[in-house]
């Protein structure tokens, strides 16, 4: 068939050139303009898209992989089902460890992606030989013709946004943009945005996004890991009980953390008052910026972008289930019903 310029030669064409969407009624009342760069458009869902397919084809010019290898990673999903997805188009083989605090919805997608998957406890140590990353290493270890991306420590994941999600914020803002929020997991998509960025004008504030449980706050504010910080948390894809050599805290101006409860009812507040179905860590991102608005972070000058990493989709069983949420608590008080009640007025 003839080429048309409506038709694309495979789905990892459609990666990248993701939406920039003003934020209006979640934001009302605070001080400046606000835009998200929704990562959910990506075809697999979240901005992990990125970063699969920009390691995947490194790996590939540098003769790593060959049609059969066998692609190992850690991942709390959404990385994993990016990998799934580049695997199934470029013939490589795909196991993935899993942390245990991942929902129902990503481990039956990313096993419907084609991918073995092995479910690890979530809450033990990072040198715990049950933890994702010890098995992801013995698996590695294990299996003939095999690479470990190991995105936590891959400076490749950082290039992939450097060379994407920057630029494409930075002409969608025509360079306006003042702040950049973004949720650190392994650091990642702030690292590589914020580069691209602050070359651009590096007056632009970069706020990394942290949980309540996690080191990454304090490791910034101390450059000292305190264990004392560590605690179960239920958030995915934001903070770690490790630091992520992913992640250039030399390049983001300050944390922000932000509790289980409060970034889960915000995520349905965004669904609720801006019609954009998001993910927990969206919710997350969302609930620090407010918190940051709040503390006076910004002015009637502001243009903030605020990354939502996936789609609702994937918490179909978590923070949008009623009974995964009463089962938290997250019910026991009202303020988030009489708040959203509010905004939709």
């Amino acid at each position: 068939m003839e080429q048309n310029l409506g038709i694309t030669n495979n789905i990892l064409e459609l990666i990248g050139k993701t939406p920039m969407i003003k934020l209006n009624r979640i934001t009302k009342g605070l001080k400046g303009e606000f835009f998200t760069k929704f990562e959910g458009y990506n075809p697999g869902h979240s901005t992990k898209d990125r970063i699969a397919l920009h390691i995947i084809e490194q790996a590939e010019k540098q003769g790593i992989l060959k049609k059969g290898t066998t692609i190992i990673e850690t991942t709390s999903g959404n990385t994993g089902f990016s990998l799934a997805m580049v695997s199934i188009i470029k013939g490589y083989e795909c196991i993935l460890a899993v942390s245990s605090k991942s929902s129902m919805d990503k481990i039956d997608m990313l096993k419907a992606m084609g991918a073995k998957v092995y479910v690890c406890p979530a809450h033990v140590s990072a040198n715990d030989p049950r933890s994702y990353y010890q098995v992801a290493k013995r698996l590695h270890e294990e299996t003939a013709d095999s690479i470990y991306i190991n995105q936590y420590f891959n400076q490749l994941n950082a290039d992939a946004h450097y060379a994407s999600t920057g630029p494409e914020i930075w002409e969608q803002t025509q360079g306006k943009i003042t702040h950049l929020v973004a949720a650190s997991g392994t650091g990642g998509t702030i690292s590589g945005t914020a580069k691209y960025l602050k070359e651009k004008n590096p007056n632009i504030k970069i706020l990394g996004v942290d949980a309540f449980g996690s080191v990454l706050k304090k490791f910034h504010e101390t450059k000292e890991l305190d264990p004392a910080e560590i605690y179960p948390y239920r958030i995915e894809g934001l903070g770690k009980n490790l630091i992520p050599t992913a992640t250039n805290f030399d390049i983001i101006d300050k944390f922000e953390k932000v509790s289980d409860e409060d970034a889960a009812h915000r995520a349905r507040e965004i669904a609720l008052t801006e019609g954009i179905f998001a993910g927990y860590t969206s919710g997350a991102a969302m609930q620090a910026t407010i918190q940051l608005a709040k503390q006076g972070e910004f002015d009637e000058n502001s243009k903030v972008v605020i990354i939502f990493p996936d789609h609702g989709s994937r918490y179909m069983s978590k923070i949008y289930n009623d009974n995964w949420m009463a089962e938290q608590g997250f019910f026991d008080t009202q303020k988030y019903v009489q708040q959203v009640v509010e905004f939709i007025k």
